[in-house]
């Protein structure tokens, strides 16, 4: 599992909780500014470029809407990752947003590398958002960077960015204010737009909130009009990056409405759904809401955090997704079920494509195990192109997407050992047409049989404790001689408490009764060796019991 500090979301200081009672009332953020309730200035559209802004809406540059469903990619500090704007797009995104230095706070990305960048995305297909991020926090954080840095780091890309307006959007900078004197926001972003807008560039170019983003003092939603009306081209963006605060439908809806009902552009830039000390954002409300009004939004992240709760793939490897990756590709309102290729790459949702692709032939399975199992099926044709495919677990009249693939072949993992599992396959081309689900297959996993000469031992910690709700870690070791190839991990908690999320395995709850199936990556524990599993839990009292009994396919282990 990797780590790196640079990626973890910022948790909000005590400023934050402090008002966070008050932003989860109506009258905090209140109603868009007095400026916000006149109808934008007219703007000629007869020479937009590009990706473009018009009555308030992102629209390529044939006119055609283009909502963003998508997630973010930590490149600056995993430039070696090179695969994974590939692996993103097996799964459906349309957008990916990448992160990038200006040199002020981490290595700066030169032009080659971000001219490299451009192509990658193209070459898979995607809208590419470029963002600074070391102006995450500036006025709170005294390592953040300023946005006139950033700025001059755009002109500096002027002759790579030039041309690519049907491609890239331009984020400036990165969550640019911190908790401290939010109001100070309004004029440097303002500043900043005027002086790309002065450079000559055309692109749509995309502001991130205050208050790390999330705008819970309500100073991006108060002065979005006058920001608006200061870019001349009209091309402008609001990005609201939705964590903790907003933890109930009410918050997420209202904010998002604002600025629908003034007639603003606006996407869901950066998101969580993962419960951690400071609340459980609400993502179901999100995702819906983002999906009525025709907003984008992309997901952090893919991979990378210093939290891996927040990762979307574990280890960057596509084959891992986590609980919070599959919400995000294969759940409700996911983007598995609603992103649609930009129409510049010859797909979104063209009205003039209305044939689906063939069905895909019968998966057939292979390399079954306890845990996973990999499915092949015969390629489906469609009169332009098949972009991809969705595998669906089966279960009488319920069907739940459990995998996507751009290829005719995938690994379905997190199954349980012993289980019956029907399976089938619906293929997808870029204008969002679906063909007829595949005929079914039936998979049953292996069996987890005790090894002889395993033993083994459990050390359960609580990392962290909030009202309402801690995480946990559980270090399992194998203290016997034989490798452990597939387990179960049995226990049961005492207080109340239940598994709101987990990494490293796939829990199944019953009352008080926890079992835990490994993940692919944590399946296998070698002689004297141990894997971690994490996660997230709810409480229902002061008491916080620790598990006193764990066994491993039904042995009794011993705790540390």
């Amino acid at each position: 599992m990797r780590s790196a500090t640079s990626t973890a979301r910022k948790s909000p200081l005590a400023v934050l909780m402090r008002g966070l009672a008050a932003l989860l009332g109506v009258t905090l953020l209140g109603a868009l500014g007095p400026a916000a309730a006149q109808a934008a200035p007219a703007r000629s559209e007869a020479a937009a470029t590009g990706l473009h802004i018009s009555d308030g809406r992102l629209v390529e540059g044939n006119g055609n809407d283009f909502i963003m469903r998508g997630v973010n990619h930590a490149h600056t500090w995993y430039p070696g990752e090179t695969q994974s704007l590939a692996d993103i797009k097996s799964f459906g995104a349309n957008t990916v947003r990448v992160v990038l230095s200006d040199g002020h706070r981490w290595t700066r990305n030169g032009p080659d590398e971000v001219a490299g960048i451009i192509a990658d995305c193209k070459e898979n297909r995607l809208i590419c958002v470029l963002e600074v991020h070391d102006t995450t926090g500036y006025g709170e954080d005294a390592a953040a960077g300023t946005l006139d840095h950033a700025a001059d780091y755009w002109i500096s890309l002027k002759d790579v960015l030039a041309g690519q307006e049907d491609y890239v959007i331009i984020n400036i900078g990165n969550e640019p204010w911190g908790n401290t004197d939010p109001a100070g926001w309004t004029a440097p972003t303002t500043a900043a737009v005027q002086k790309l807008r002065g450079a000559g560039f055309a692109h749509t170019i995309m502001v991130d909130a205050p208050n790390w983003g999330q705008d819970w003092q309500g100073v991006m939603r108060a002065n979005a009009q006058a920001v608006y009306d200061a870019d001349t081209t009209g091309n402008l963006i609001f990005s609201i990056h939705m964590y903790s605060v907003y933890n109930t439908a009410q918050a997420v809806t209202d904010y998002l409405n604002a600025f629908v009902d003034a007639g603003l552009p606006l996407l869901i830039g950066e998101f969580g759904g993962p419960a951690d000390q400071w609340g459980d954002p609400d993502e179901d409300t999100m995702m819906a809401t983002a999906e009525e009004l025709g907003l984008g939004y992309l997901a952090w992240s893919w991979s990378g955090n210093t939290d891996p709760i927040l990762d979307l793939a574990i280890d960057f490897d596509p084959s891992r997704l986590s609980s919070w990756g599959e919400r995000i590709f294969h759940g409700a309102d996911g983007i598995a079920q609603t992103s649609k290729e930009a129409t510049v790459f010859g797909g979104g949702g063209d009205p003039d494509d209305t044939q689906a692709p063939t069905a895909p032939g019968t998966p057939t399975a292979s390399a079954v195990t306890a845990t996973s199992a990999n499915l092949t099926w015969s390629a489906s044709t469609d009169n332009v192109a098949v972009t991809g495919y969705d595998v669906v677990r089966v279960s009488g009249s319920t069907e739940t997407t459990v995998a996507s693939a751009t290829g005719n072949s995938v690994t379905v993992t997190g199954l349980t050992a012993g289980t019956a599992y029907t399976f089938a396959v619906y293929a997808r081309d870029a204008a969002g047409n679906r063909s007829a689900r595949s005929a079914t297959a039936a998979v049953t996993t292996d069996e987890n049989t005790p090894t002889p000469g395993v033993g083994c031992s459990v050390r359960y910690k609580v990392i962290g404790q909030w009202p309402g709700g801690f995480q946990g870690e559980i270090t399992l070791r194998n203290t016997g001689t034989a490798v452990i190839n597939g387990w179960n991990l049995g226990f049961s908690f005492t207080d109340g408490q239940t598994v709101s999320n987990m990494w490293g395995g796939t829990p199944t709850q019953s009352g008080s009764t926890v079992s835990v199936a490994p993940a692919g990556y944590t399946a296998s524990i070698a002689a004297n060796a141990s894997v971690t599993v994490g996660f997230t839990g709810t409480t229902t009292g002061a008491t916080n019991t620790a598990p006193k009994v764990f066994t491993l396919n039904g042995n009794a282990c011993t705790t540390a």
